[in-house]
């Protein structure tokens, strides 16, 4: 743990130059004593730390000295930092390893061309808490994950309330999506995919088993996630939608649409589209307002019509809202 440590050290003093003791201990979350012993220990082992006294004084290492990770370009160091997504690295437990190892990358890239350092992670943010963020407990993750480094088999009980069932899984792999955890891993013969907030319980056995040959993590969720597209419901329909309306209702989840050609009115698009179900349909129509028209199916625009005309006669009855004065 200390080796560690003092690699830190000796990483943040060659990136950032010059340190505090009181800087130093901040970030590395120990006390000023410990920073002391830790100079003393790199000092003694021939790395060349030299301490400036004064108020602008601190740590810093002599001028010309570096520790070089080689075989990394810095392009692809900042391509590795862009895809640590943070809630993704606290709930697998290695937040402090990645920070650890971004420090060693940014000393890569600043030795290789001091303006590339962190040229991508300094221009590009992924943020990877939604604006819905899904709260869902996953006590057992971290108990997967080692599962799946050790190669053994884990028993379950999955499922929801009281509806449950017990397994024994062979974990192949973990995906987040949208910040939801999924487990994939062999069943009884078979690749099944868990939501790993469903499972209630766990525990690791001592039997262990084999990776599939070949087994490929991304080929299979791709593959997983087109089948499972593929058995949605689908409920047709033909709008009509102002041109300026369209972008976002081609980001919608549950909506796709197939095509899209001018209308007789130039403010508004011809558009045929694929929705889940009836219901669903209503509702995302229902969120633009004026800014779609149902085409077809007649019982579709029916219906939106009607919903309408109740918000409008909820508007126009005096008791159905606070009366202003």
């Amino acid at each position: 743990m200390r080796a560690d440590r003092l690699l830190s050290i000796l990483l943040l003093l060659q990136n950032r130059g010059k340190l505090t003791t009181r800087q130093l201990s901040g970030m590395l979350e120990i006390s000023e004593r410990t920073v002391h012993r830790d100079m003393e220990a790199l000092s003694a082992a021939g790395i060349p730390v030299l301490a400036e006294r004064g108020r602008e004084g601190g740590w810093m290492l002599a001028e010309g000295y570096r520790t070089r990770l080689t075989g990394m370009k810095p392009r692809e160091i900042g391509a590795l930092l862009l895809t640590a997504d943070p809630a993704i690295l606290d709930d697998l437990g290695i937040k402090e390893d990645f920070a650890a190892a971004a420090r060693k990358l940014e000393a890569v890239s600043r030795t290789l061309s001091p303006e590339a350092g962190y040229s991508l992670a300094g221009q590009i943010h992924i943020d990877g808490v939604s604006w819905h963020p899904i709260d869902e407990s996953v006590p057992y993750l971290v108990l997967l994950q080692h599962a799946m480094q050790e190669k053994r088999r884990v028993r379950i009980s999955y499922g929801q309330s009281t509806e449950t069932k017990e397994r024994i899984i062979e974990p192949l792999g973990l995906v987040a999506k949208k910040g939801v955890w999924y487990a994939v891993a062999c069943c009884e013969g078979e690749l099944r995919t868990y939501r790993v907030s469903r499972i209630t319980q766990a525990e690791i056995t001592e039997e262990h088993f084999q990776r599939p040959p070949g087994f490929d993590l991304q080929a299979y969720w791709e593959q997983s996630t087109r089948d499972f597209k593929a058995s949605l419901p689908r409920y047709p329909a033909e709008l009509r939608i102002r041109d300026s309306a369209l972008p976002e209702l081609e980001k919608e989840r549950y909506v796709k649409v197939l095509s899209s050609a001018i209308s007789p009115d130039p403010v508004w698009l011809a558009i045929k589209a694929e929705f889940q179900t009836f219901e669903s349909a209503k509702r995302i129509i229902l969120s633009y307002g004026a800014d779609v028209i149902v085409t077809t199916p007649p019982e579709l625009r029916q219906e939106v019509e009607n919903t309408a005309c109740a918000i409008v006669s909820l508007y126009q009855t005096p008791e159905s809202g606070p009366r202003l004065s």
